[in-house]
């Protein structure tokens, strides 16, 4: 699908946009102007993580489940377990952070890594326990190229990046391709509130106003 055929919530149209149109992440960082969206930002993580906000949009979470888009092998894992008929529990720390239903239904859509298995990242990525080289290709696990689910809650902790460890499985939604989720993204869209609270100034396009704050919480 076209990006302008995809349904946007009101919470990521209202982010700074790149020059293709592209709403660019709370957790993307800026330089000279211009996201990086082969990138991430510690700094932005961790004001989110701290002030339990999106990643994607950058607005509260609010209460109840977060949700997150998981990989191949973990969706796959998640629904052998539900095949067994047993519960889903993974201790294993992660560095993707949780955001809402809407956003990250749209996230698994959007982003050409995540919404189908021929999607290659753009640059190396090295993280705690893990390295990731460009060109390398999302790939897929027992026919699933990941899932959106949501998560009771989740805590974090800070080492050379923010960790995540998410708590008891609460949905689960797997895909093979990410416009899969297009009338479930509809659905989310049309139960969000009618005014969403804004996003803050220090998480859209001043890095500085983000390292400022993520100072504070450090």
């Amino acid at each position: 699908m076209r990006l302008d055929e995809i349904p946007m919530p009101s919470a990521i149209a209202a982010r700074p946009r790149d020059t293709r149109g592209y709403p660019v992440l709370a957790i993307t960082p800026w330089s000279d102007g211009t996201p990086d969206f082969a990138a991430t930002s510690t700094a932005r993580i961790l004001v989110c993580a701290v002030e339990r906000r999106c990643s994607i949009c950058g607005t509260p979470l609010g209460k109840g489940p977060v949700w997150r888009v998981v990989a191949a092998g973990e969706a796959a894992a998640i629904a052998r377990a539900q095949g067994d008929g047993v519960a889903y529990s993974n201790a294993a720390k992660t560095v993707e952070p949780p955001g809402h239903h809407a956003c990250m239904l749209y996230a698994a859509m959007v982003c050409p890594y995540l919404a189908r298995p021929t999607g290659r990242r753009g640059t190396d990525a090295t993280v705690p326990d893990a390295r990731f080289s460009r060109g390398e290709a999302h790939g897929s696990s027992e026919g699933l190229t990941g899932a959106v689910a949501a998560f009771d809650g989740y805590e974090f902790e800070v080492t050379q990046a923010v960790l995540f460890r998410f708590g008891a499985l609460r949905s689960f939604l797997p895909y093979a391709s990410g416009d899969e989720h297009l009338a479930a993204l509809r659905e989310a869209i049309a139960a969000l509130p009618a005014a969403a609270d804004p996003c803050p100034a220090w998480l859209l396009n001043d890095d500085s106003a983000a390292e400022d704050r993520a100072a504070r919480y450090a």
